[in-house]
């Protein structure tokens, strides 16, 4: 149902843009009360079981949400997935809130995978290129894959830049067999 965790997304980012609220400080309300939920069986057994009256559920809600500093769109939210017994959704609708405050900021998910352990100076270069190709600000996580042998693979969304050595190698070999 990633229709139920879209809807929410979209709803709470509107919240989010039209209160002018720190998107980041709203993700992070939002993951810490997550945290809390998938970590704490306790928990979910209160808020999930309809026989627990709606009244008590918020009052634990709110002793939380005091304890973790978390904003009151945050606790409103959770409030609603609560009533709403939608509470299942919300690490689906953390991460969907994340892709439409990132679409609507303007940044771009690289993910990128060298040979060899890149150095702070070719990680800006890489993430500067990144940015004037798609035209929208970067946020890049690393990792390794040796079997590249050299250059990088960046996959941003579904697309993929190949310029890695085993890339060239590879189209090479098509255009020889061809």
């Amino acid at each position: 149902m990633a229709s139920v965790a879209s809807t929410y997304a979209r709803a709470f980012a509107d919240v989010v843009f039209d209160a002018h609220l720190d998107a980041g400080r709203a993700v992070d309300g939002l993951l810490r009360i997550t945290s809390l939920f998938t970590g704490s069986v306790e928990l979910r057994r209160v808020w999930e079981n309809p026989a627990v009256p709606a009244e008590q559920k918020r009052k634990l809600l709110d002793a939380i949400v005091q304890r973790e500093g978390v904003d009151k769109p945050v606790r409103n939210l959770i409030a609603v997935l609560i009533d709403r017994r939608r509470l299942p959704f919300l690490p689906r609708i953390v991460e969907q809130l994340k892709k439409e405050l990132d679409a609507r900021l303007g940044f771009a998910e690289a993910q990128i995978s060298s040979a060899r352990e890149l150095g702070d100076a070719e990680k800006r270069t890489l993430e500067t290129q990144i940015a004037k190709t798609t035209g929208k600000k970067v946020r890049a996580s690393y990792g390794l894959d040796p079997s590249l042998l050299g250059g990088a693979v960046v996959r941003v969304g579904s697309t993929i830049y190949d310029g890695s050595v085993k890339g060239q190698l590879e189209k090479i070999k098509e255009a020889i067999s061809a």
